[in-house]
């Protein structure tokens, strides 16, 4: 198989393997009803580097796993109800921001979760832009617009 121009340098860089693609690069295009079964990093990057390459940009499920990088102390309301947000390292270098849509979650009070706590992300990852991308829907409900229930679990302690 032939890796698509856009992945080649992830494949240079030893950050990615054919292998670790579970999903094609034309799927990408509509969300799938399936999310990787463990935490996979080397999926998240090949399509947080499809979206920033020009690839499509509708949102995708993703499974992550890192280290808290930072915690919002408190929770903010949107038009969609309360959330609150916390960035993980996927690597070394790269963060991502995760929503956790507080209403829906079975979680005590904001903040659940600290700086240095493990954590593993199941949600849906979105991309508007370099500056606007994070995961969000990281609770079990699903919707007319998300097929895939979502979670976090911090130290061993799965909230959903």
């Amino acid at each position: 198989m032939v890796a698509p121009a856009f992945l080649r340098p992830l494949l240079a860089a030893g950050l990615l393997t054919l292998t670790a693609l579970p999903y094609s690069v034309a799927a990408q295009a509509e969300p799938t009803a399936t999310v990787p079964a463990s935490c996979d990093n080397r999926d998240f990057l090949a399509k947080q580097f499809a979206f920033e390459n020009g690839g499509s940009k509708a949102d995708v499920p993703v499974h992550i796993c890192g280290t808290v990088l930072a915690v919002s102390p408190k929770a903010k309301r949107t038009r969609s109800g309360w959330h609150g947000y916390f960035y993980v390292a996927v690597t070394p270098s790269i963060s991502i921001r995760i929503v956790s849509g507080l209403d829906e979650m079975k979680a005590p009070n904001w903040p659940w979760v600290t700086k240095g706590d493990q954590v593993e992300v199941v949600g849906r990852y979105y991309y508007d832009s370099i500056r606007r991308q994070g995961i969000d829907w990281t609770h079990h409900g699903t919707g007319w617009s998300w097929p895939v229930p979502g979670y976090v679990t911090v130290n061993g302690h799965k909230y959903d």
